[in-house]
Order: C-alpha cells, then sequence, then structure tokens
C-alpha cells in the first residue's frame, strides 16, 4: 500500500472524530420511529443472579489516592476474584440506576453516555471467578445479573489470538470485552453517533479503572484485537452493515488481584 493510499484511509477515518452538520438529516426519534431496545435481550437459561452490597469489597474510599494510584497493570496474581467483587465492578461500569421515561424511556448508568443512549454491551471471558465456570457470560444490566453462554473451546488460545496476541489477557481472571451496537446511537444522533459512541468508550473503562483500585485489583485496557476473531468468538459478525440490529466489539480490559509484594 502507498504513502498516498495510507494517508487517505488516514483522512477519512480520523473524519469519525469530527462533530458533523446535521441540518436536513432528520434522525429516526425525530420521525417517530421505535427506539431500539435499551440492552441487549436474554439468550441464555442459565441466568446467575449477582449481589448488590459492595461496602464489603471496597478497600479504598480515598478518592484522591485512587486517582493517584491508577495505572494499567498487566500482571495478576493466581488468586480468584469474588463473585461480590465481579458484581461490583460490572455495576461500576454499566450498572443502571433507573429506568426514566414513558412512551420514550433512557437508561441512567454509573457511567455517562450522550443522550443516556447506553449502546455498550458487557461480555465476560472468565478464568477464576468463584462460583462461575470458566467460560463466555454476558451482563444484564437492566437486571444487574449475568448469563452464562457457554463454554468456550481452547479459550487461552484463541482469546490470545483474537486480542493482539497478548496472552495476560487471555489468562487473567476475568477478561471485559465490550460490544457497541450503534443503532442505539444512531436511532437519536444519526452521523454523529458514531463519535459519541467512542468517546462513552472511554466513560465506561475509566470507571472500570476506577473501581478495579478501589477494590485492590488491577485492570488493562485493550484497544488491539482481531475484529473478525474478537466477534467470531462472541458469534457475532464483522461484515459491514447498516442494519439496526449489527452489533461488534470495541474495547477490552482484563482484570485480576495484585500479585502479593
Amino acid at each position: 500500500m502507498s504513502n498516498t493510499d495510507i494517508k487517505g484511509i488516514i483522512k477519512v477515518h480520523r473524519e469519525v472524530m469530527k462533530e458533523k452538520d446535521t441540518e436536513g438529516i432528520a434522525s429516526e426519534q425525530f420521525q417517530g420511529l421505535p427506539q431500539p431496545l435499551l440492552a441487549n435481550e436474554k439468550k441464555s437459561d442459565i441466568v446467575i443472579e449477582l449481589p448488590d452490597s459492595y461496602d464489603p469489597v471496597v478497600v479504598n474510599n480515598n478518592f484522591m489516592e485512587v486517582l493517584n494510584n491508577r495505572t494499567s497493570r498487566r500482571k495478576y496474581s493466581e488468586d480468584s476474584l469474588s463473585l461480590l467483587e465481579l458484581a461490583y465492578l460490572l455495576w461500576s461500569t454499566q450498572g443502571v440506576k433507573k429506568v426514566i421515561g414513558k412512551e420514550r424511556k433512557a437508561t441512567i448508568r454509573t457511567v455517562a453516555s450522550a443522550g443516556a443512549r447506553h449502546p455498550f454491551e458487557t461480555y465476560l471471558f472468565v478464568n477464576r471467578v468463584e462460583g462461575l465456570e470458566p467460560g463466555l457470560y454476558h451482563y444484564l444490566a437492566l437486571e444487574h445479573k449475568l448469563e452464562y453462554l457457554g463454554e468456550v473451546k481452547d479459550q487461552t488460545e484463541k482469546v490470545t489470538e483474537a486480542f493482539g496476541g497478548q496472552e495476560f489477557f487471555a489468562t487473567a481472571p476475568v477478561g471485559f470485552v465490550w460490544t457497541v451496537v450503534p443503532y442505539r446511537s444512531e436511532w437519536r444522533y444519526t452521523v454523529n453517533a458514531q463519535k459519541y459512541a467512542l468517546l462513552d468508550a472511554g466513560h465506561v473503562c475509566q470507571n472500570l479503572y476506577l473501581a478495579a483500585e478501589s477494590i485492590g485489583c488491577g485492570t488493562c485496557a485493550i484497544g488491539a484485537y482481531e475484529q473478525d476473531l474478537a466477534d467470531n468468538l462472541l458469534d457475532l459478525s464483522s461484515e459491514p452493515t447498516s442494519d439496526k440490529e449489527n452489533e461488534f466489539v470495541v474495547y477490552a480490559a482484563s482484570v485480576g488481584k495484585l500479585p502479593k509484594e
């Protein structure tokens, strides 16, 4: 590929970060079309109730210390996370505090999102969490529950390959994977939805960093992955499409207990 071709691709991709003039573009919300679902529907019959009283797991309530100590951590002990610790991290990153609205509903969550559209879903590659079988899980944010999507054969090898050869992610007690459902934001923001979704992804992961730090865990954000392989692990399609149900991986992060000094 020539330098000219590369510059052309860069130019196109930079435009995603710019605010677009939407004059003359009527959103589907403005047209009165039905809004998308607030969250993905349950796929599995195996659902795990999550605890919601977090005081016992928070070991550091000093916000300045949490901010100062926040950093990417790639090395973890062999200790398992408790289900309460995992529930706290899920609540901190995508927890639904309340649902508002009558005809047009929205979720108020623990993270900011443009227009309260919250276009993300949380999946987990679990290795070591007390009370959970290893495998793939999905967070049912509206219910604060987990659904078990099943065992992933050769999970370590496949996850390592899909996420940039980063074995520490594949072998961590938990690997968080966030997908985006673009239409949730496009319904309101049309051509600006992609920019807002990328901003929102940062809100989600930063909350994970701060929450992990507050319970004595470490985390490391992952932006390097093979789109097709990562999507395939979640039984999603990477094919370019404008379908309303389109969903694909956009971000990930490992989480684990810190090694003893």
